[in-house]
């Protein structure tokens, strides 16, 4: 305990001669997200929160999913166990894979998964520049699983300089390590940006150990990301896009919750390339884009010598996707904007798995089959500044080769009273379609399609903006009919596979602040949630809660100070309310609730130089965001910025 307070205050006793930028958070920012189109926050009535460059920098040395746990109504489960571990996206109550991740605005999957959602394990922070967060209902502009909102993560691009080298180095606790290495430049009308990132940790037992014998092996990481992009000026109309992702990590893992297992290896890689044009005619500016994602996870479990149920197991799981859209932006005017577009996307995936367990061999395949194809056409109309009023309106039809056809719809006005008040409402439909795995494993349903879920969204809150105040209230209600869930009978049939069996209703409400004082800055949020799904039983419906691993309460509070010039210092704690978590076979458990407290210093000792250091968890809190699973204890990561 003493050496963590000693290293504590080595970091909060020094001086600088050199200012900081400040880094606080712009209260009107352009955001592109929300309407595909450069829009300023007071003009639209959406819920967007906005983690910019200048607090990313206050991050340097964690993760993407370190800094997305800190907002309203977003948890991530699995975020503060291992490196490596997986890691389950919920906002405002909806389950894993009903937030659509997007890369610089491109949706991305992973047609292997189970709920098809993207591995965030993928993206370095270091690589990331910032981050648009749209909360409600967006199938309407992005189609399939963005039921709950999107997470956009833009990366970064070419300085404006010929040519900037920079490098973040970073060692901590648990035997990690955190290395990037960048350089980044325009040369005429070309600009570029090529990172290499590394990340290497011992890690610590992944299973928690019940019993308190001991013995748990340790579970690393060590993982490679390289990623590259060109954006190239062609004359005064025409940009064009080239970028590419390869990521590949290989992670030691357990045999589920409260089981060791010292032989169980993850290797998984990813590889994204995406091309594209902008083109402006007139007023209009036309987008053509193309990705490709491939998603490669490979399992083994080669535990001969042990005991036990499993004692050999390998598993091989691949999932490609082709995403191509084109859509336009047309502006009829000074106070009106036309949006439309198409977009294509197919998805595939192969599987394999053998097991070889006390029962004999066990295996699955599955073939080039295992595919499907979807076409959607949409279109937004949005009205803004028509004293203080502004409103969007749009609808999106989908075809689906193989689950028939889907319409969703959205309407969204708002208004603002004297630019410092604004009112909004966001009523919106949603669909997310059956996963791959979920229409061709060994759990499809053997009776019936299984149909995409649908969903009815509501939200209708006030904000408040003045110079360095920004307030926001929001309630919100989303009902999901359709909704999958797995059906497991009993005998005599012992069948498992998945049905559109249910119907969920989430609601809620968040409260956020920021305050900019100058030297002192407050940002502060509070969530509240409830949740019921309503199923079949012996014929009877039956309605019960189902937040499981989602709290019904959720405060964030993050302050920062600017101790000198160039010494930044913020800390932050976490709660995290009780929520409930299933058991199999058994009724579901209520997990206690918990909290974190975490200091971040960094110091600038030049224009190139930043030292920084981060202490988390420095209470040395013992919790489980999943039951049987460990969560990181006191850790911490120091290491240094430079940029030339």
């Amino acid at each position: 305990m003493k050496m963590k307070f000693f290293m504590l205050a080595a970091v909060l006793t020094g001086s600088s001669a050199y200012a900081q930028k400040d880094s606080t958070r712009q209260l009107d920012e352009v955001i592109v997200t929300a309407t595909r189109n450069p829009i300023k926050q007071s003009l639209t009535g959406k819920v967007v929160t906005v983690i910019n460059q200048q607090e990313l920098a206050r991050h340097t040395g964690k993760t993407l999913t370190d800094v997305l746990n800190t907002q309203a109504s977003l948890i991530v489960n699995g975020s503060g166990n291992t490196a490596g571990t997986n890691q389950d996206v919920y906002m405002r109550g909806a389950s894993a894979g009903k937030t659509l991740i997007l890369i610089d605005g491109i949706p991305v999957y992973d047609a292997s998964g189970i709920s098809g959602a993207y591995d965030l394990n993928f993206i370095p922070i270091d690589q990331v520049e910032r981050v648009e967060i749209v909360k409600g209902s967006l199938s309407t502009l992005y189609g399939s699983d963005a039921i709950a909102g999107v997470i956009n993560i833009i990366t970064k691009k070419g300085d404006a300089k010929k040519i900037s080298i920079t490098t973040d180095l970073a060692a901590g606790t648990y035997g990690s390590f955190k290395g990037t290495a960048g350089v980044s430049g325009t040369i005429a009308k070309t600009g570029y940006n090529i990172q290499y990132s590394h990340q290497s940790s011992n890690g610590f037992s992944s299973a928690y150990d019940e019993t308190g014998a001991g013995g748990f092996d340790k579970d690393g990481l060590s993982q490679h990301v390289v990623r590259a992009n060109v954006n190239q000026q062609v004359g005064n109309k025409l940009a064009l896009r080239l970028s590419t992702q390869f990521s590949s990590y290989k992670a030691d893992s357990d045999a589920g919750p409260y089981t060791d297992d010292a032989d169980y290896t993850v290797n998984t890689e990813n590889l994204l390339a995406t091309i594209g044009a902008d083109y402006t005619i007139g007023k209009s500016l036309l987008h053509v884009n193309y990705s490709f994602n491939k998603a490669q996870r490979d399992y083994l479990d080669d535990s001969l010598s042990a005991p036990g149920f499993n004692y050999y197991s390998k598993g091989a799981y691949m999932g490609k996707s082709h995403f191509a859209e084109l859509y336009s932006n047309i502006s009829l005017g000074r106070h009106i904007d036309l949006m439309a577009g198409a977009d294509y996307r197919k998805q595939v995936t192969d599987q394999d798995y053998f097991s070889l367990s006390s029962f004999g061999p066990y295996s699955t395949a599955l073939g080039d089959s295992a595919s499907v194809r979807q076409l959607g056409v949409y279109a937004s109309i949005m009205v803004r500044g028509f004293g203080g009023f502004s409103a969007e309106l749009g609808g999106r039809y989908n075809h689906f080769n193989k689950y028939g056809n889907v319409f969703t719809y959205s309407f969204n006005p708002s208004y603002v009273i004297a630019k410092k008040l604004k009112l909004f409402v966001n009523i919106a439909s949603g669909f997310k379609a059956p996963s791959l795995y979920q229409v061709y494993s060994e759990y499809r349903n053997p009776y019936t399609e299984l149909k995409p879920e649908q969903s009815f969204s509501f939200e209708g809150g006030v904000q408040y903006k003045k110079e360095k105040v920004n307030l926001r209230a929001v309630y919100f209600i989303r009902n999901i009919k359709d909704n999958i869930e797995f059906f497991s009978a009993g005998p005599p049939n012992y069948e498992s596979y998945y049905v559109n069996a249910s119907r969920q209703k989430d609601k809620g409400f968040e409260l956020e602040a920021f305050i900019d004082m100058g030297k002192f800055t407050l940002n502060a949020n509070y969530t509240n949630l409830d949740g019921k799904i309503t199923s079949p039983n012996n014929n009877k419906d039956t309605t019960f809660f189902n937040l499981y691993r989602r709290p019904r309460q959720l405060i964030n509070l993050q302050a920062g100070f600017l101790i000198s010039k160039g010494w930044q210092l913020n800390a932050g704690v976490q709660s995290v309310g009780k929520r409930m978590e299933a058991v199999f076979g058994a009724p579901p458990i209520e997990m206690p609730a918990y909290y974190t407290w975490n200091i971040y210093s960094s110091f600038a000792i030049n224009r190139m130089v930043k030292l920084f250091a981060d202490f988390r968890n420095i209470t040395d809190e013992q919790y489980q965001e999943v039951r049987g699973y460990n969560s990181r204890r006191f850790n911490f990561m120091a290491g240094l910025s430079l940029k030339f």
